[in-house]
């Protein structure tokens, strides 16, 4: 892996063996609020009180660690769970050589792969390390208000936008529940649907096209 500084001087890395970089080079901390915090309405569902976040391909914990912050700048009482899943070691490594801008991200410095679960005031974050298709069937009697869905693009990782993970995303969403992810190609979105999931544009962040933002057909 190679450090790479994305547009909004925060820190990212350069994955050598697909040639793509686990955040946007426009911005990877602007990429964790615009893409995923903002659209899955982090900071209203946290005014219930409570909130479980999935957070798919886990990576540097950007994305996650984000919607925390938001989640307790709006409620510093709400009670947040997290599970990511993330299937390299190596990149969970990668954390404790970055400091993003996120007031919550010094405690995710605790998580490598000998420790995967941390726990700070109302907040749980538990990390599943593994193949993402068996990890996700690990999750029992889950249900999620948020999903951020955020591996490597259809092109070089089309085995991580298939039916089949959508289908386990559709079955531990709640009704209410949103998944958010950067892209909005084809493949995703027709292996969403496919799934049971109903999906529009997500915003326009560092690229021409949206982002895709999706719920169950209820």
């Amino acid at each position: 892996m190679k450090k790479i500084i994305t547009a909004d001087n925060t820190e990212s890395f350069l994955n050598l063996e697909v040639n793509e970089t686990y955040h946007s080079q426009t911005g990877a901390v602007e990429e964790a609020l615009k893409k995923y915090a903002e659209p899955c309405q982090i900071k209203e569902r946290a005014k219930t009180g409570s909130i479980k976040i999935l957070d798919m391909f886990f990576g540097l914990g950007y994305n996650s660690a984000m919607a925390i912050q938001v989640a307790l700048e709006s409620n510093p009482n709400c009670q947040i769970e997290v599970i990511g899943i993330e299937k390299d070691p190596e990149i969970l490594a990668k954390i404790q050589e970055v400091n993003p801008p996120i007031a919550f991200f010094q405690y995710y410095k605790q998580l490598n792969k000998n420790h995967l679960e941390l726990r700070q005031g109302k907040v749980i974050v538990k990390v599943l390390l593994g193949d993402v298709k068996d990890k996700v069937k690990e999750l029992k009697n889950q249900e999620f208000d948020a999903i951020f869905y955020d591996p490597f693009s259809p092109k070089t990782s089309p085995e991580m936008w298939t039916r089949e993970l959508f289908i386990e995303m559709y079955r531990v969403m709640k009704d209410s529940g949103v998944l958010a992810t950067y892209t909005c190609a084809r493949m995703a979105r027709e292996n969403m649907a496919a799934a049971g999931l109903v999906y529009d544009d997500g915003p326009i962040v560092g690229r021409r096209g949206p982002g895709t933002i999706a719920r169950k057909w209820v």
